[in-house]
């Protein structure tokens, strides 16, 4: 059984390795080894994560998929989920989540397949629901900060968020290189969409 733990945080601004310590403190009082760590920096609301897809990739039927939250996986909306579960049961990953305690027993060597089986249903059902609730916080945020934007804006007090024009002309220049768009990612620590942006704009002005 290989346990590969995966680290999500939307935004560069935000610190995806902020619940390592906790993960790993799980594994150790399990006596599971983590083989492998994948962190990355993209809204759990898209299904652009390339590091997500690179640990299923990797995995093997029977890995662990180990998450601090189930909205670290998933603030999809539901067509995209249902893509996402069936590329993890194409897998046979198991997932296990911190704040899913009925998953837990997924993760030690000892269950038996009975008990396999039945908590793998049941974590199927708790992971859809985790999972809808999720997508409803992302998009109550997402409703509320328009709304407040819309306030600022007819109060003449929005400017928007500054773009980081440095940053934006390294990533103009490593696309100009001919750089691909993961390892811009990569080296930069920005989100895709970013990339694409800034793509369009290098097209345009090419």
């Amino acid at each position: 059984m290989f346990v590969r733990a995966y680290l999500r945080a939307s935004t560069i601004d935000q610190d995806a390795n902020r619940a390592r310590d906790q993960i790993e403190a799980f594994a150790a009082e399990r006596g599971l080894t983590i083989a492998a760590t994948y962190i990355e920096n993209e809204s759990g609301a898209s299904l652009q994560r390339p590091e997500l897809f690179r640990l299923l990739a990797d995995s093997r039927p029977g890995d662990i998929l180990l998450i601090e939250q189930v909205d670290r996986l998933s603030r999809l909306n539901a067509e995209d989920w249902s893509k996402l579960k069936a590329e993890m049961a194409a897998r046979r990953v198991r997932v296990v989540a911190l704040d899913l305690p009925t998953s837990w027993a997924m993760a030690d060597p000892k269950t038996d397949e009975f008990t396999v089986r039945m908590f793998d249903a049941i974590n199927g059902m708790m992971l859809d629901m985790l999972a809808a609730v999720a997508r409803k916080d992302y998009e109550d945020r997402r409703r509320r900060q328009a709304q407040g934007q819309a306030k600022a804006k007819a109060e003449g007090r929005y400017k928007g968020r500054p773009a980081d024009a440095k940053r934006n002309e390294g990533i103009a220049s490593m696309l100009r290189a001919g750089m691909s768009w993961s390892n811009v990612q990569s080296a930069t620590g920005c989100s895709r969409a970013t990339v694409a942006k800034i793509a369009k704009l290098v097209a345009l002005s090419s």
